[in-house]
């Protein structure tokens, strides 16, 4: 494992560890706390990243950084839940995914903008303390979850925070709603188990459906876009790394404008509907990013002899090996070179054309530069390149409002007040833990098979995933937390959209 390998997975493991832990927090000492905790974790691990003075030290401050976004992850989105109107509750949970992505391209406008500041990377670690320190001085003064005071019973304080949040005509019905699901939950006496959880019917459907939302937005591939888009638009033909941190820039950004689209969509077409739409896109993305990847390996420039030997010894002693052998290589031959030295490619000055087979190493790069051509490591010279990166584009396009957005919003929502915090945890734990294995998997499985088989291996699983939206979601849209229980009480396939709600407030069927 690289370093920069190192650095990534040990955040994904701290995130695996809070998320878990987290759920605990989350129930036993309420939202606003775990929001606190999670806060405080993220500026004690950027302060000492920023301090720094070796690997160990930088790799422990990521343990903290990661504690922090696996606390957050689930605390921030289940309290801006409880803490919502039912009519915008979507949206407002919707509206912490863009602060998240909108973070997200900021952070690259940031590093840019350090880039070229005395100890870079400092301040690019650093700096990210201060949002975190904002947050805990504004968290002291916003309230906890009315739904979580009132089940600890301090029902005078949940119901003045409520009587804020609700309108008149609509307050009654809420506290009456939430009396009733408290004194259903008291009733149950039991310490939660997991046992507990499998067995109480409402809380093993959620977790079906919350948990597989969970599994399937990053089994879709999501995380190897974002952590590797400048791989990715190298693997699609474009050799420059300024050309792929700016095309990545462009990546993120488009990701913050799905997230705002979220927002406008998710109260106004429903979670299960917006989930659906947005997973038919990205398998018609995956689809073209398969077939164009393809095209790019079959068509691939091939490598010359001639070319090859005009760099002196530098050639790829492989390459000789197979030229010896009548053996004919192309650019992804090259590349792939499974034995050591591992080889690059020397493009023509018409880069399909063919180019040099040639050690990868900094003199070949500099020789093939000084010759005016470009040097390719990851992927190849192609005349499909930018049909690639239209497939990347409508990825992110339709996968950000969506599945970006709408399991996060499901899972804070689904669950009986007494297990969500656990439950939430749940599948929290199951989105860093998948998240771990795509994106650690995801270079390897390119190396092996190519990268369109790779992501055609995604498109599959999102159809998969398309099938299990319509059997085993609910749509939660315009249901009061307190109801999604007996909602899933009553139906356990839900290949039926639910209907829009009426007058009395009653579910039609």
């Amino acid at each position: 494992m690289s370093s920069s390998e190192a650095i990534v997975s040990t955040a994904i493991a701290g995130a695996i560890i809070g998320a878990a832990v987290g759920g605990w927090i989350n129930d036993r000492f309420g939202r606003k706390v775990s929001i606190i905790v999670a806060d405080t974790l993220f500026f004690i691990g950027s302060i000492i990243m920023a301090a720094a003075n070796g690997p160990a030290v930088l790799l422990f401050g990521r343990v903290f950084v990661g504690l922090g976004v696996g606390m957050a992850s689930m605390a921030s989105p289940l309290y801006i839940s409880e803490a919502s109107p039912t009519r915008v509750r979507g949206a407002l949970v919707s509206l912490n995914s863009f602060l998240i992505t909108g973070g997200q391209f900021l952070s690259y406008l940031i590093n840019l903008a350090f880039t070229k500041a005395p100890g870079t990377w400092r301040w690019m670690l650093g700096v990210a303390s201060v949002p975190a320190l904002i947050q805990i001085v504004l968290m002291l003064s916003l309230p906890e979850s009315p739904r979580w005071l009132y089940r600890k019973g301090k029902e005078d304080e949940a119901k003045l925070i409520l009587k804020k949040i609700y309108e008149v005509e609509d307050y009654d019905n809420e506290i009456q709603q939430l009396k009733e699901s408290v004194e259903m939950e008291l009733k149950n006496t039991e310490k939660i188990s997991m046992m507990q959880l499998i067995k109480t019917t409402s809380v093993r459907r959620g977790l079906y459906a919350g948990v597989g939302l969970a599994f399937f937005q990053q089994f879709v591939g999501i995380n190897t876009v974002m952590y590797y888009s400048p791989t990715i638009v190298q693997l699609a033909g474009f050799a420059s790394n300024r050309t792929a941190l700016l095309l990545s820039l462009i990546t993120s950004g488009l990701n913050a404008f799905g997230s705002i689209l979220s927002i406008y969509f998710i109260d106004k077409t429903g979670r299960k509907k917006l989930a659906l739409i947005s997973l038919t896109g990205v398998v018609l993305s995956l689809a073209l990013l398969t077939v164009t990847f393809r095209e790019t390996e079959i068509h691939s420039p091939m490598v010359s002899p001639f070319e090859s030997k005009q760099f002196s010894n530098n050639t790829c002693p492989e390459f000789n090996t197979a030229t010896l052998n009548n053996q004919k290589w192309n650019c992804v031959r090259c590349i792939q070179s499974s034995n050591k030295p591992t080889c690059g490619f020397c493009a023509d000055h018409n880069k399909i054309q063919p180019g040099a087979c040639l050690i990868k190493n900094d003199f070949s790069k500099n020789q093939c530069g000084k010759e005016k051509r470009a040097w390719y490591t990851q992927g190849c010279p192609s005349n499909f390149g930018w049909v690639a990166l239209v497939g990347l584009g409508l990825y992110i396009i339709f996968f950000s409002p969506g599945m970006g957005t709408v399991p996060w919003v499901v899972n804070s929502e689904i669950y009986p007040l007494r297990y969500r915090g656990v439950c939430g945890g749940i599948a929290s734990t199951t989105v860093w833990v998948s998240n771990l294995v795509v994106s650690q998997s995801f270079l390897s499985l390119t190396e092996v098979i190519g990268p369109s088989w790779t992501f055609m291996i995604f498109g599959v699983i999102a159809i998969v995933a398309i099938l299990f939206v319509i059997v085993f979601v609910p749509e939660t849209k315009g249901v009061p937390i307190e109801e999604v229980e007996d909602m899933l009480e009553k139906r356990f396939v839900q290949i039926k959209f639910w209907k829009k709600r009426d007058s009395l407030g009653s579910q039609k069927h």
